[in-house]
């Protein structure tokens, strides 16, 4: 299969008739949002949707999440919308936010992961709603990359991983945002907090309310269970690199990546002091450079041939909460307390 890839900042028009052609006959795109780059197919077409898991080699248990241009198709595809849901989405759609609830009828239990709920979200890439209008079908869109590792927030590292396994890449340049969506389950009261993302646990608290974070945002899926969000497995978004988490200071940073012929992946400005190879993933009081960056940066360890990695550990406040919760992953929840 040949894998075209077209720049719709450039082509905008090709791209969108482009994107309608394959999309309304059954395949599969990888679409631009501000997130991360979505592999994208019609989420009421059951071939369509195998053709997801095929192309990134995706456990079937694992749900997807539904993306939409409009309020008026969500009615389509859930039970009914809680007030809290209606509240968020006066609040955040579009936007990096999904909300999961009981699913409707229509949703397949391919797309939701043989659970009796589906997530859905509208982002607020102007190309991912241009897309989805042009086409007129809510889309079932994971992560355009292979199963488990880092999730694409450029058209080339999509290409490398889907080169011949989609027909078409629309390229919409550098995800904002670079870490995928806010879960957030609203098929309970309260509602539950299964992924952390662009839109913070605190700004979601101050619209609704009380909200629980599942256990599994900070620790690994118990053992046994059903991952009720993408991104909760145990392993995710890592690269061919052995991860290790430091917690301590910089001085003690350097000093175990010294000790143990370590490479480096640490904040903006800090490898030039380390004498070893390494990569920044942004600012050490900026969370929202280190998910813009984390994503690159993983992938950069790979590209630098770096095998043993020692990581710098972000603050877990705020957007932090999303950035530790990718590393975490990333580094299989090894951590070393300095």
């Amino acid at each position: 299969m040949n894998t075209e890839i077209i720049d719709i900042k450039k082509e905008y028009e090709r791209a969108l008739a482009a994107a309608d052609e394959v999309l309304k006959r059954g395949d599969v795109a990888a679409i631009p949002t501000e997130t991360v780059y979505g592999l994208a197919a019609d989420a009421l077409n059951e071939e369509a949707v195998k053709k997801i898991f095929a192309a990134k080699g995706r456990p079937a248990d694992n749900p997807l999440i539904v993306h939409i241009c409009d309020i008026k198709q969500l009615t389509a595809l859930v039970e009914e919308v809680p007030e809290k849901a209606k509240q968020l989405a006066a609040r955040f759609w579009p936007g990096p936010l999904t909300m999961i609830m009981k699913k409707s009828g229509l949703v397949s239990k391919t797309v939701s992961g043989g659970l009796d709920t589906v997530a859905v979200r509208m982002p607020f890439s102007p190309a991912a709603r241009a897309i989805i209008e042009r086409c007129s079908m809510p889309l079932a869109a994971p992560s355009a990359n292979l199963s488990g590792s880092p999730s694409p927030t450029n058209a080339k590292y999509v290409f490398d991983d889907m080169n011949g396994r989609i027909p078409l890449i629309i390229d919409g340049g550098s995800c904002e945002i670079g870490v995928e969506s806010t879960v957030i389950s609203l098929a309970e009261e309260p509602p539950r907090l299964l992924r952390p993302g662009g839109v913070t646990l605190e700004e979601m608290t101050a619209v609704i309310g009380e909200i629980t974070v599942d256990e599994a945002v900070l620790n690994r899926l118990a053992e046994g269970k059903k991952a009720a969000s993408p991104g909760m497995k145990y392993k995710h978004y890592a690269p061919k690199a052995d991860i290790t988490i430091i917690k301590g200071s910089f001085e003690q940073f350097k000093e175990l990546v010294t000790k143990d012929s370590a490479a480096a992946l640490c904040f903006d400005g800090e490898g030039e002091l380390l004498g070893c190879p390494y990569v920044e993933y942004g600012g050490k009081a900026d969370a929202y450079s280190q998910s813009a960056r984390l994503f690159s940066a993983l992938r950069e360890l790979d590209e630098i041939g770096a095998r043993k990695v020692y990581a710098r550990c972000p603050d877990t406040s705020g957007m932090g909460l999303a950035v530790y919760n990718r590393l975490i992953r990333a580094a299989g929840f090894k951590i070393i307390i300095a």
